[in-house]
């Protein structure tokens, strides 16, 4: 029926999306998601430029970077992805993924993103630790990260305008100039602010 995967693919999800009303969040996974996997990059790839041009304009597309677990994100690649896909990505970020090895946990800073990244982003998606308490570090310093961001991104979209107003009395001292690890050293202080909470409640 169709002439490729990309517009099989595009097809599909434009019908779900139209039959479900259209909602505000609809993430397209497409089968070329990191640099890595297109052929033979993602500016030349004739799936995603078929992506890009036959899915819907509401629906939003993951990617995880140059790999599927990447060590660094740039706005050039980013700016890249947008061109072809003809949309900001959704960022699904691997960074902290351990589900591909279970041996091995991962507790650093949130780190390898670039300054002002979030003017390029249409979100960020966090694929944590497979365990549950291990993730503090991860997310606290991923909340760091972003209160920087904030400072540093210049005219946000519509939709982003609650949150920023949201978050504008919270901000930290790493407003627009994110340290690694002083975010850390502020994780570290209030984890074990809450596992001494934790050890101070009944049956603990």
């Amino acid at each position: 029926v169709f002439p490729s995967l990309a517009q099989a693919q595009a097809s599909v999800a434009n019908e779900v999306y139209q039959e479900l009303g259209q909602p505000s969040v609809f993430l397209f996974c497409p089968t070329e998601y990191c640099s890595s996997l297109c052929s033979p990059s993602p500016r030349q790839s004739c799936y995603l430029q078929t992506i890009g041009q036959e899915l819907l304009p509401g629906i939003s597309v993951i990617w995880t970077g140059p790999k599927v677990v990447s060590q660094e994100l740039s706005a050039v690649l980013l700016e890249e992805v947008e061109g072809v896909l003809q949309r900001r990505p959704i960022i699904w970020d691997n960074l902290y993924a351990n589900d591909y090895d279970c041996r091995r946990v991962f507790l650093g800073p949130y780190m390898g993103r670039a300054p002002g990244l979030m003017s390029r982003l249409h979100g960020l998606l966090l694929n944590p630790n497979c365990e549950l308490q291990a993730n503090f570090i991860p997310i606290h310093t991923l909340g760091t990260w972003f209160q920087s961001e904030l400072g540093s991104c210049s005219g946000p979209d519509h939709a982003g305008m609650e949150t920023v107003a949201a978050l504008e009395d919270s901000r930290g001292p790493w407003e627009g100039s994110y340290s690694p690890q002083e975010a850390l050293e502020l994780a570290l202080c209030d984890w074990v602010a809450e596992i001494n909470q934790q050890a101070l409640e009944p049956g603990k």
